[in-house]
């Protein structure tokens, strides 16, 4: 508590080796809690929940993106497309940003338009419809104080976790594993810090992903289908995942179907994308327009072809680049590298056995790691991701990125931005050798076996 205290209140982004040493005592508490204290439940699980409290009142102090959701939020109370119009339009043309939003202003425009940035000010909301729900909720509890709009996530995040944490017991009893696995997720520091702390909404994602894989195991397809189409209205990612489920739901060995034909085992499995796909429209249904479907992809597209950052295979093509052709050439690698990605989970879809809800699991976490080896920036927060899948299955090596990914924000420094290459390869040498080991290890097992 002592150490989070001082993580909270008392650290600016800059000051890396102090953030690197709490963190790293924080880390070594989870380790000692999880795998050598006498295991109770409800005692870790209300502790977790009293370390996130501490942070309830507390601006975040890791990241600034906060600001932009708050802005969001303020928007859509105000009946205005948060995908229409910039921030940056209110300080640069005041009387075409009121014309769009029929006069009205945004309350603590200036403060949020600094804090936000720049850079996150020029450019239009890409953040999904259920995300901006919740966006919307702090905006309408509490829209006229920051403080109070903070407090207002941190709740929705707060009870995201919560949720996680009673679908990840049901599934891991379900998969006759260890129940305090679930405590990986839920008292790790990292997640604590990035989701709680500087109001990531990777949490709440994950909580409907969950409750669908959940509702997937026990045969709850249709609503399995629904969930996950609102997982991915909050955070895009789960799109990804969405060819592994073919051979879930089309083999003959998957004891849920029993003696269903391969052609209804089929229609299945195309009902559940149509739900799926169907909610995902339903939820962006109020915002479609010509100008959204351009904004919105543009934004998005900006994440493969213009920024990077703590990336691991791009650097090193990057690297490459300026040898062979004098410039960076993320223009042409940010299109490319999606590619690879697409064929990597088709890989794992047709040539993996991914007929039970754990194999299922295992293959999403092999997909999403490779996402983010791939991509060419791989903020802290969304390590969140393999790491909750990696609780349901014998890998362990997103519970070690989840430690080393600390090291990106070596970044931030007192006199500017700037990226430590040495560390970001030693983080990422960790990460792969580590999957590497326990891949290999399994293999090895597999053959003794036989």
């Amino acid at each position: 508590m002592i150490l989070y205290l001082l993580f909270a209140y008392h650290l600016e982004r800059s000051e890396f080796l102090k953030l690197l040493l709490l963190y790293a005592g924080l880390f070594f508490c989870a380790w000692k809690i999880i795998e050598h204290s006498k295991y109770n439940f409800w005692v870790l699980a209300g502790l977790g929940v009293g370390l996130r409290l501490l942070f309830l009142p507390v601006i975040p102090n890791l990241s600034q993106d906060f600001y932009r959701f708050l802005w969001d939020g303020r928007l859509l109370i105000q009946g205005v497309n948060p995908y229409l119009v910039t921030s940056e339009l209110f300080f640069t043309d005041l009387p075409a940003a009121l014309e769009v939003t029929s006069g009205k202003q945004v309350a603590q425009a200036t403060q949020l338009y600094k804090g936000m940035g720049s850079l996150n000010a020029s450019h239009y909301s890409n953040y999904p419809p259920i995300n901006q729900l919740c966006f919307a909720i702090a905006g309408l509890l509490s829209g006229k104080s920051i403080v109070g709009s903070v407090v207002v996530l941190r709740v929705l995040i707060i009870l995201a976790d919560l949720g996680i944490l009673y679908f990840g017991k049901r599934l891991l009893v379900a998969f006759n594993l260890p129940v305090k696995n679930i405590f990986w997720y839920f008292l790790n520091p990292f997640i604590i810090i990035e989701l709680t702390g500087n109001l990531h909404f990777e949490g709440v994602m994950l909580f409907f992903v969950a409750a669908s894989l959940v509702a997937l195991h026990k045969g709850k397809w249709f609503w399995a289908a629904i969930l996950l189409g609102i997982s991915v209205s909050v955070k895009l990612l789960p799109l990804l995942l969405l060819p592994l489920f073919f051979k879930w739901f089309s083999t003959k060995h998957n004891t849920f179907w029993g003696s269903s034909s391969t052609a209804l085992r089929i229609l299945k499995l195309l009902s559940f994308y149509t739900v799926t796909l169907a909610t995902v429209v339903i939820t962006f249904a109020p915002f479609l327009s010509a100008d959204f479907i351009s904004n919105f992809s543009a934004t998005i597209g900006l994440w493969f072809q213009n920024f990077e950052f703590n990336a691991s295979i791009y650097y090193i093509i990057r690297w490459i680049g300026f040898q062979v052709v004098g410039w960076n050439i993320i223009g042409t690698v940010g299109k490319v590298l999606p590619l690879v990605v697409i064929t990597i989970v088709l890989c794992l879809t047709f040539f993996r056995r991914n007929t039970t809800t754990q194999q299922l699991i295992t293959a999403m976490l092999f997909a999403v790691s490779a996402y983010f080896l791939l991509s060419t920036t791989v903020h802290p927060w969304y390590i969140a991701t393999p790491l909750v899948l990696s609780v349901f299955t014998r890998y362990k090596f997103p519970i070690v990125w989840s430690f080393v990914v600390v090291l990106s924000y070596s970044a931030y420094g007192p006199e500017g931005f700037q990226e430590n290459l040495w560390l970001v390869a030693l983080e990422y040498l960790l990460v792969v050798g580590i999957a590497l080991y326990e891949i290999l290890a399994k293999k090895t097992s597999q053959v003794v076996y036989t």
